[in-house]
Parts: C-alpha cells; sequence; structure tokens
C-alpha cells in the first residue's frame, strides 16, 4: 500500500469519534505499529485534528473536509475514456482497479460534476483482449512489480518454439497486441515478446537485480542511438 493510501485509510478509521489503539489500525492495514505511530505524527503534522497518545489510542476530533477535486470536462472524459480501454485490455485486476479509481474519483467530484464520468458519450469500440494473453498479462505484472525470472515457451512468428528464461523489464499496449520488453537470457540480448503468442509461462522463484547493460534504461538508451544513426544527416 502507498503511504499517501495509508494515511487516507488512517483518517477514515479515526472517524467517528470512537478511540482506536494503534494495534487496532495496524491490524486493519496490516502494518507495524510503529508504522501508524508514524503516519499519524505526519498527519498531526499536516494539521489533521487527531487527539491521543501513544498506548492509549486515538481519535478524529471536529470535521475534516477533503476539497473537491476539479476536473474540466475534457479531463473527466479523459479519465473514463482511459479507464474503458483498461477494462478491455487488461486483466481483470487492473480492469477493477480502473473502475474503482473511477468510483472514488466520482465520489469527492463537485455536486454539478458528480456521475459525469459514467456517461457514454465516449466509447470503446476495440475488441477484447484474448482470454490467453489476459491471464498472461497479470503474471507479467507480477513478475515485474517483484523482480522475478520467468520461464516462458514461446511461439515466434515464423511458428518456431522455443523455451526462455527471461527478467521481464516492462510491458506495451499496441492497439492491436501486448508485449512485454524483456532482457532474455537464451540470446543474451533484449527482446520484444508478444504475449498472445505466449505458450506457457511460469513464475521462478530467482529474483534478479539490475545489472548494468541489462535494465529498461539501457534498452531504452539503445533504441534512441538507433534512432538517431538511422536519421538522414542535415
Amino acid at each position: 500500500m502507498r503511504r499517501a493510501d495509508r494515511l487516507f485509510d488512517i483518517v477514515q478509521i479515526l472517524r467517528g469519534a470512537r478511540l482506536r489503539t494503534a494495534q487496532e489500525i495496524a491490524d486493519r492495514l496490516e502494518v507495524s505499529v510503529r508504522t501508524v505511530y508514524r503516519d499519524i505524527d505526519a498527519l498531526v503534522a499536516t494539521g489533521v485534528p487527531i487527539e491521543g497518545e501513544r498506548g492509549v489510542g486515538y481519535v478524529l476530533r471536529g470535521t475534516l473536509l477533503l476539497p473537491p477535486l476539479a476536473f474540466s470536462q475534457a479531463e473527466l472524459e479523459g479519465l473514463a475514456l482511459g479507464a474503458r480501454f483498461v477494462e478491455a485490455w487488461a486483466d481483470p485486476e487492473l480492469a477493477a482497479a480502473a473502475r474503482e479509481a473511477l468510483v472514488k474519483i466520482d465520489a469527492v467530484l463537485p455536486d454539478a460534476h458528480r456521475g459525469e464520468i459514467w456517461r457514454d458519450s465516449v466509447q470503446v469500440n476495440s475488441p477484447r483482449l484474448i482470454a490467453a494473453a489476459n491471464a498472461q498479462l497479470a503474471l507479467f505484472r507480477k513478475a515485474i512489480r517483484q523482480r522475478r525470472k520467468m520461464r516462458l515457451s514461446y511461439r515466434s512468428a515464423a511458428e518456431a518454439e522455443t523455451e526462455r528464461t527471461i527478467r521481464p523489464l516492462a510491458i506495451e499496449a499496441w492497439g492491436h497486441a501486448w508485449t512485454a520488453t524483456a532482457w532474455c537470457e537464451l540470446r543474451e540480448d533484449f527482446r520484444m515478446f508478444r504475449l498472445d503468442r505466449v505458450i506457457g509461462a511460469a513464475l521462478l522463484d530467482e529474483i534478479f537485480r539490475p545489472e548494468k547493460g541489462r535494465t529498461l534504461a539501457d534498452y531504452m538508451r539503445r533504441l534512441r542511438e538507433e534512432r538517431a544513426a538511422q536519421r538522414p544527416a542535415p
């Protein structure tokens, strides 16, 4: 959980004029009591009216009003459009997160704009991600997040099948397919894999560390250099 999300959740837990112990808050958020103490000190320092002390408990006194979010009509349409693309082209976890994000945004909009984010004036008419690539997408996201190597069974465009161990670095949406950029230990180089050509994939227990020449930044630098070399001389 991001710290900003945790601070917001602590405020929500403390609402209702009921004394809450640090241990109770820690259990709810699945963090240490020490983390709760630090977070509450940070909230108090920013002016949140929390009263209490360590070893006793805390309560939120008075009214804490969060300012409404101000979005233009175009910004709301952009958020809705982006969420609909995610729903159509991402795995179920990411799609649900996009919908939940819209719910949270809509809840804190000014009354005059509440509900506008759900209008159907901007549509996404795109085929949904096929089930096989959908399942792979969730696995690749997890591997990138945890920096875990993966074992792939992969079929190339020429129908050649290979077994590979890779270090997944990034995933990319192209409008018609998802790809994953990775360091391929078989080829000893960067490779891009289409998720709909992955026959099978498994997370390995082995964690990889950033190594010079094998990071996403190295790959992006190579692309920039190749593009620069292809430009015609002035």
